[in-house]
Formats: structure tokens, sequence, C-alpha cells
């Protein structure tokens, strides 16, 4: 059934710098799509290789499975191939994350970024396999590529490594990569190792650099939806073999993303947003987050534009 699903000479091959997509908001905090097309077509116009949609940054798990479908087909009409998308379809409930995958296999989505159903606690590999091969078994679709989404700190369900090689043994060519939002940096340099071509991001732009020189794929991660030019110039610097300027850039990087995390992630970078480009939409989040207060907002702006952000822009 495995091979029959996707052969391992048939994954589609993500690499490369990601942001994890910001989701503006309109006053009764409806997604704005209009506002969520243009935002994401400025982020593609600064670099980035391709955006994680409707993941933590996105708002997603404050969003109902027909808002984040209908958002997605909005965004794919508004201009945003969705071959350079990596939607967020990870649901408590298997039939919803069925339902979600099979909405962004529709709009042409390479892949989708799966988080472990997150509502139990202290659940077991087992179970946690039962879910993504019941995933994989009702889509049956030789499309389906998954990203398996480790994020414990938010979530307080993690995908071990012995889950991760139990998978791909099950659904090779299915199983295509992680999403590593767990801050180790240990845990990710294993993972570009033990398994040669499965594509490993990590959550963050700080082992931007590192995970590249391990062969990992790059980053998906929050802050790129400010430092996407940076970021694309590390990769880049890497890929050109001109590793002191990479390494250079990374430190500059690095930088900016420690600056912004001192602060609560997407309030942080909502405010940030709605201060570059004066747009009110990036004032509204979804309960329970709340605004940055303005003092905090332009402490933190002010930090930004000392490093240089106003330079960088999203």
């Amino acid at each position: 059934m495995a091979e029959d699903l996707a052969s391992k000479e048939n994954v589609e091959q993500l690499t490369g710098v990601f942001a994890a997509a910001l989701t503006p908001m309109d006053d009764g905090l409806n997604v704005d799509h209009e506002a969520f097309a243009a935002h994401c077509s400025r982020l593609l116009d600064a670099g980035c290789h391709g955006l994680g949609v409707f993941g933590t940054t996105g708002e997603a798990n404050s969003l109902s499975a027909d808002e984040r479908i209908v958002a997605l087909e909005a965004l794919v009409e508004g201009g945003v191939s969705g071959e350079r998308l990596l939607p967020g379809t990870g649901s408590c409930a298997l039939t919803e994350a069925v339902r979600l995958s099979r909405a962004a296999l529709e709009v042409g989505a390479p892949g989708v970024l799966v988080l472990p159903p997150f509502y139990y606690k202290g659940v077991s590999d087992d179970g946690l396999f039962r879910f993504f091969a019941g995933l994989i078994e009702r889509i049956a679709d030789p499309r389906l590529r998954v990203y398996l989404y480790n994020f414990p700190q938010m979530t307080g369900v993690g995908i071990s490594l012995p889950l991760i090689e139990r998978l791909l043994e099950a659904y090779p060519g299915v199983i295509a990569g992680t999403k590593d939002s767990a801050g180790d940096w240990e845990r990710i340099e294993t993972l570009c190792h033990e398994f040669p071509g499965f594509r490993v991001f990590a959550g963050t732009e700080r082992y931007l650099l590192d995970t590249l020189r391990h062969g990992g794929a790059g980053c998906i991660s929050a802050t790129v939806n400010v430092t996407s030019q940076l970021a694309r110039q590390v990769h880049d610097a890497h890929e050109a073999g001109r590793e002191g300027e990479a390494e250079a850039l990374q430190g500059h990087l690095t930088e900016l993303r420690d600056t912004i995390e001192a602060y609560p992630a997407i309030p942080a970078l909502k405010s940030i947003m709605g201060r570059l480009t004066g747009e009110g939409v990036w004032r509204s989040l979804r309960p329970p987050l709340t605004n940055l207060d303005d003092e905090k907002a332009d402490e933190l702006l002010s930090r930004l534009r000392d490093l240089g952000l106003h330079r960088e822009g999203p």
C-alpha cells in the first residue's frame, strides 16, 4: 500500500527559506483575503522560496476548518501559486486534518505541514502513528507529501525519532520531511544525518546556516515575515560557497531573531508589520492573543531599526 501511494523517487523536494506567514484579519476578526494575498506576494518577492500558511504564526488553531479552506482558496485566486505553499493541516480531529489536506492538494500545494493531535497528553507513539497512518490511508492520493510539525512547547506532544523512522518505513515518499520548532539544535543535526533524503526545516532562522551545512532543507520561521531578504541572502551566500559572507549575514539574522524573540511572537510580528506598512489590518488578533502595548511596540521597533531592519524590510 505504501509503495502505491508514493515512491521515494517521486518525492517533491521543497527547500530554502520559508516564512511561517502571518494571517491579517479585519476588525471583525475575519481573515482579510486581499491583505493576505498582498502579504504573501510581498514575502515571495522579498526572497522567500515558499510560505508556510496556517501554522502557529498564522493563528490556524484559532480558525475553523471552513475559514482555513476558504482563505487558502482565496489566496491562490489572489495570485499566489499553490506550488509555493506548505499549508498547515493539523487538527485534533483526524477527519478535519484529512479535509484540510485534501483542500491543500486541490490548490496544488506540494506538501502539507501536519501537527500531531495535541489535546490529549501522554499519548504513545502507537497512537500518533495511528493518526498519521489514518491521514495518509484516508487521503490515498499519490500527490500527498506529509511534513511532520514538531513543536512540543506549544502542543505538549512531541514527535520522537523512532516514530519518524517507523513512518518513513511504512510510507516512503509520502512522509517527506519535518519542521522542527523544538529549538534543539542537536535534534535538528541528528535528523539531518540519521534520515537521508528527509527534508529537515529548522523552525527558526537562527539555525538556517547550520541546517543547510548539515544537509537540511532550510527554515520555516515566524520571524521571516520581517527578515526574509536577509534570510535569503544567507541561503544564497551558502549555496554559492561564500561561507565567510554567509557567516556574517547569519550573525546579523540571528541578532534580529533574538531581538524579536524577547517579545510575544505573534503580537510582536503583527505590531512590526503594522508599523512598517501603515496598514491597520495588522492590529487584529484572534483571542486569546492580545496586542503588544504601544510602549513595547515602539521599543521593539526602535531596537530593530537600530539593527537595520528598516533597510531589510519584509
